[in-house]
C-alpha cells in the first residue's frame, strides 16, 4: 500500500508562489498516475491537476491552466504542484492522491490513496 504525505502548504499574499510537494511511500507509486485535488470550506473536492506515471501527459483544471504546473520525480517518489500566480480564491485544502492506473485521470473516484492534506491559504 502507498502512503502519501503532502507538505509545502502556508500562507502567501495574493500573487505570490507556493511549491506543494507530496512524498510516497510503501509500495513504489511510479506505475501510477498522480493527482492534485481541493477542498474549500463549504465546498466539494475538485479536480486540480494529474500527471502520467512517466510525466508525459499532463492535464489542468481550467481555473490553473498557465498558473500551477505538476510534474514528479520517480526516483524520490515525489510529486509536485508549482503554484504561482496565486489568488485568494485558491485558498483550500490541497490533496495528493495516487490513481488506479498509470494514465491521467479526473475523476475522484479513481483513485486509491489520498494524503492527509496540506493548507494553503492565500490573503488579498
Amino acid at each position: 500500500q502507498v502512503q502519501l504525505v503532502e507538505s509545502g502548504g502556508g500562507l502567501v499574499q495574493a500573487g505570490g508562489s507556493l511549491r506543494l510537494s507530496c512524498a510516497a511511500s510503501g509500495r513504489t507509486s511510479s506505475r501510477y498516475g498522480m493527482g492534485w485535488f481541493r477542498q474549500a470550506p463549504g465546498k466539494e473536492r475538485e479536480f486540480v491537476a494529474t500527471i502520467s506515471w512517466n510525466g508525459g501527459i499532463t492535464s489542468y483544471a481550467d481555473f490553473v491552466k498557465g498558473r500551477f504546473i505538476i510534474s514528479r520525480d520517480n526516483a524520490k517518489n515525489t510529486v509536485y504542484l508549482q503554484m504561482n500566480s496565486l489568488k485568494p480564491e485558491d485558498t483550500a485544502v490541497y490533496y495528493c492522491a495516487c490513481a488506479s492506473t498509470a494514465s491521467i485521470v479526473v475523476q475522484p473516484m479513481s483513485y486509491q490513496v489520498w494524503g492527509q492534506g496540506t493548507q494553503v491559504t492565500v490573503s488579498s
